[in-house]
């Protein structure tokens, strides 16, 4: 199947209060304009620099999501046209988001990376950090950033049963959170499910699904 029909046929499978990211870590610029002439405008990577260098090169109505574990010496080669930022996972860089949006007069919305697999390898905060920090009165001062949701990664396991449990822990985490009042802090998204799983994801309370490879095929990680 072509990207474009790819794209189609996961659009009509999900629910219209989900958004779709197309993850195009990795892939061409030839390939994300097959996406974008198909009507997709919503694109994720993970590596700073080919993002900003695919922005460089494509439409300016994209919408770039970084999707990745974000160092923060990197935040100020994105500040100025990133859309959406997943994978907060501490305070320091959040600080830092803010100190490059301010730079370029603008507002940049992030969400907390929850920790919810058991993996060690996977990044994230627990849910005590995260609301310890949005009631912090250091938060109420970054000004220049909106918490708009919580992103969270599932264990890579074939247990559909402890991967669904890992879902409902974000949902939960989400609905707790979301009793917190901050004037940044406007929780609406939870972003959890990718290829293999965004269904189930999408079954605990998924509003935004991360898929690469069932749109554009699997990926060459040598080159």
């Amino acid at each position: 199947m072509s990207i474009k029909n790819n794209l189609q046929h996961i659009k009509t499978s999900i629910p219209n209060h989900v958004t779709l990211v197309a993850v195009s870590k990795t892939k061409p610029v030839s390939d994300i304009m097959e996406a974008y002439e198909a009507g997709h405008r919503i694109f994720g990577e993970n590596k700073v620099q080919e993002m900003a260098d695919k922005h460089k090169q494509m439409p300016k109505d994209i919408e770039w999501h970084m999707i990745g574990h974000l160092q923060r010496n990197k935040v100020k080669y994105m500040a100025s046209f990133v859309r959406l930022i997943h994978g907060v996972d501490n305070f320091k860089l959040l600080q830092e988001i803010n100190k490059q949006a301010k730079k370029h007069h603008r507002s940049i919305d992030c969400l907390f990376q929850i920790k919810i697999a058991e993996e060690e390898s996977k990044f994230g905060m627990t849910a005590q950090e995260a609301s310890d920090i949005i009631t912090s009165e250091a938060f109420s001062e970054l000004q220049n950033i909106n918490i708009t949701g919580v992103m969270g990664m599932a264990t890579f396991t074939d247990n559909q049963t402890q991967i669904q449990q890992e879902f409902k822990t974000l949902k939960n985490t989400f609905d707790s959170l979301k009793l917190l009042k901050k004037t940044n802090f406007n929780p609406e998204i939870i972003s959890m499910g990718m290829s293999g799983d965004y269904q189930l994801a999408i079954d605990c309370g998924s509003t935004m699904i991360r898929v690469g490879s069932s749109i554009f095929g699997s990926r060459n990680y040598s080159i």
